[in-house]
């Protein structure tokens, strides 16, 4: 994508009412960003942007924000946030959504890792994380979304019965996954699937395909699938 088209894109996207972005992405450095800081919104995305009460769905490093848009068609009674911090992606999705009048999609552009400055203790009610970057080599690891790392942020997010859950193709990931989420004690895990495609479907919202589960396919890969429900100990 040339420099002129994401340039535009990150312009446009500052107009759309379904986007709200971080403009101080560095955790160090204080915001100035006054009413329109998207901070303003802990704990208040409900009522001040999708101004309706219903539980919200995040859904982390979206991307071109596919499973956000299909999942809000599928579920007009609950409000999704893709979140990612590349702009000229969310464009894409924030777009559909537009196109497609959903009331119930929005995006917040901001880095993973400052997640709890957007939202408050418990507004989260579940986190899908779909087709992440695997971050193979093992000085990597905790860069992985499923990590400690990251399961210490969602904490601050998520109230009891909260679902995570993970879709990838990457064995590694996988395997990583399986292994930090067991042996985390608040996390009972709910779903774990090597192949979602070679039984029935353990939860219909896996159907939806994104660009790049499709491409995996084609290439004989197999997607897989573990969900977890966050209990506090």
């Amino acid at each position: 994508m040339g420099r002129k088209n994401k340039l535009k894109k990150f312009a446009e996207i500052r107009s759309y009412p379904n986007v709200v972005e971080n403009r101080t992405p560095n955790p160090e450095e204080s915001s100035d960003a006054g009413e329109n800081d998207p901070r303003n919104l802990r704990g208040q995305w409900s009522k001040s942007f999708f101004r309706r009460e219903a539980p919200i769905v995040l859904e982390l490093a979206c991307g071109k924000g596919e499973y956000t848009v299909a999942l809000a068609q599928q579920y007009p009674d609950d409000n999704f946030i893709g979140v990612d911090i590349k702009g000229a992606r969310i464009w894409k999705g924030a777009t559909k959504a537009l196109a497609l009048q959903l009331q119930n999609a929005g995006f917040l552009r901001t880095r993973i890792e400052q997640l709890d400055e957007f939202f408050a203790p418990g507004e989260v009610h579940e986190i899908w994380i779909t087709f992440p970057d695997p971050y193979l080599r093992k000085s990597h690891a905790q860069k992985r979304l499923t990590s400690d790392r990251f399961l210490a942020i969602y904490r601050n997010l998520l109230t009891e019965g909260s679902r995570i859950q993970l879709k990838t193709d990457d064995p590694t990931l996988f395997d990583f996954t399986k292994a930090t989420w067991h042996h985390a004690t608040d996390l009972m895990i709910e779903h774990c699937v090597d192949d979602i495609y070679d039984k029935t479907l353990v939860r219909p919202e896996l159907e939806i395909k994104t660009f790049y589960e499709k491409m995996h396919l084609e290439a004989g890969k197999t997607i897989k699938y573990i969900s977890a429900i966050y209990r506090p100990v």
